[in-house]
């Protein structure tokens, strides 16, 4: 079977890592999450020594007081991250959790949040059930306040979001702890005052994986930008975070090294076709972007680049190309629409016709795969029925 599992020749992972690194500006810190977000960057950073001053954070291994010392050294171009903390306040399982044993209804500045969160007196620790003492917060309800000079001066956002600048960003920490690789991040955000970008991969969609700050993203290609400007996460569309500052990230795609994901002679395994639904999905988000502020020309090139390095023929995940069919006949490219409706509906054919060969019992197991075969094919009717 080696035929149908040969990896070499294939730079898929190396592009996407070079993708996320280049999304970020200069001096960006960049939070990731877990291992496809993770190591190919570490790849190309330590081995192909690209984009070096970025600094590469995994939240996961933010947990540990020896990955939150490594953290705060300079690594290759990337200078060490802003951490307030003392090594003797994290070390070992010390602030693994911190508990919120609510004494106030104010909200705090995260000044005097992170205060308190350092500070080792007895009366800053609560009982368990267990006997167990631990740290506790007074509040889980706390405020950044926006230096707009800071934001203006370092670039934060682009001059035209100037007047859109909050004076402060509210962040409600769900749960009742918040643990120590969150509480890190924090200690950062407010000791960098917007003097280098702080990014985050996209690898998930929890809350606290961006810091309770959906409402305040940009998208920049493949990573999200943390901006003190408010975008309301839409609750109909929840995967959609942020806004789009369709110059810049029209840009950043335009100058990116896609690989050779596109070639027929490679093995385009589980994971690199997965990894494509995130850039379909941003893509789109871009072209749609592009289209409502009438730049047609602009988003029919990157409707067709989507196509072109991810081949409906190697690439499945299917729904993520809905939005191309809609991008397109947005733009009036009737035949390029119909064109991705119909190859899709194909490989929906396809798939219900090997159901319908199977016998019932065995069809029980897989009910979930055949209503959802069903169910896109008649989005895709229902799109082309729209235009």
């Amino acid at each position: 079977n080696w035929d149908d599992h040969n990896r070499s020749h294939r730079y898929t992972a190396v592009a996407m890592a070079k993708q996320y690194l280049d999304s970020c500006e200069p001096n960006a810190i960049l939070y990731t999450i877990g291992d496809n977000d993770t190591f190919p960057l570490w790849y190309v950073q330590e081995i192909e020594h690209y984009r070096t001053d970025v600094k590469i954070v995994n939240t996961s291994l933010f947990m540990t007081d020896w990955y939150i010392d490594q953290m705060k050294m300079k690594t290759h171009k990337a200078e060490g991250l802003p951490i307030s903390f003392d090594r003797s306040l994290y070390v070992g399982d010390k602030r693994e959790g911190i508990v919120f044993n609510t004494k106030t209804k104010n909200r705090w500045d995260i000044h005097d949040f992170l205060k308190f969160a350092k500070t080792e007196d007895e009366s800053h620790m609560v009982e368990m059930d267990s006997g167990h003492k631990l740290y506790f917060l007074p509040t889980n309800k706390i405020r950044i306040p926006v230096d707009k000079n800071a934001v203006i001066a370092n670039k934060a956002v682009n001059a035209k979001y100037n007047d859109s600048i909050v004076p402060y960003i509210d962040v409600d920490i769900k749960g009742g702890a918040i643990y120590k690789n969150r509480l890190m991040m924090f200690d950062v955000l407010a000791n960098n005052n917007w003097k280098r970008p702080i990014c985050f991969t996209g690898g998930s969609f929890g809350d606290d994986d961006y810091m309770w700050m959906k409402d305040y993203l940009q998208l920049d290609g493949m990573v999200y930008k943390l901006v003190p400007v408010r975008t309301k996460v839409d609750k109909e569309n929840p995967f959609d975070l942020g806004m789009v500052d369709t110059d810049k990230m029209y840009n950043n795609v335009m100058k990116w090294d896609w690989g050779n994901g596109a070639s027929p002679t490679i093995y385009h395994d589980p994971e690199t076709r997965k990894n494509s639904i995130t850039s379909r999905n941003n893509l789109t988000r871009l072209a749609l972007q592009l289209i409502k502020e009438g730049k047609k020309d602009k988003a029919l090139t990157i409707l067709d680049l989507g196509m072109k390095e991810f081949p409906i023929a190697y690439y499945d995940y299917y729904s993520a190309l809905d939005n191309f069919a809609v991008g397109y006949y947005q733009i009036n490219q009737i035949e390029k629409a119909r064109k991705v409706i119909s190859d899709v509906a194909n490989k929906y054919k396809q798939q219900l016709r090997y159901f319908s060969t199977m016998k019932r019992s065995d069809q029980n197991f897989i009910a979930t795969e055949i209503v959802t075969a069903i169910e896109r094919y008649r989005a895709l009717i229902q799109i082309s029925k729209s235009n």
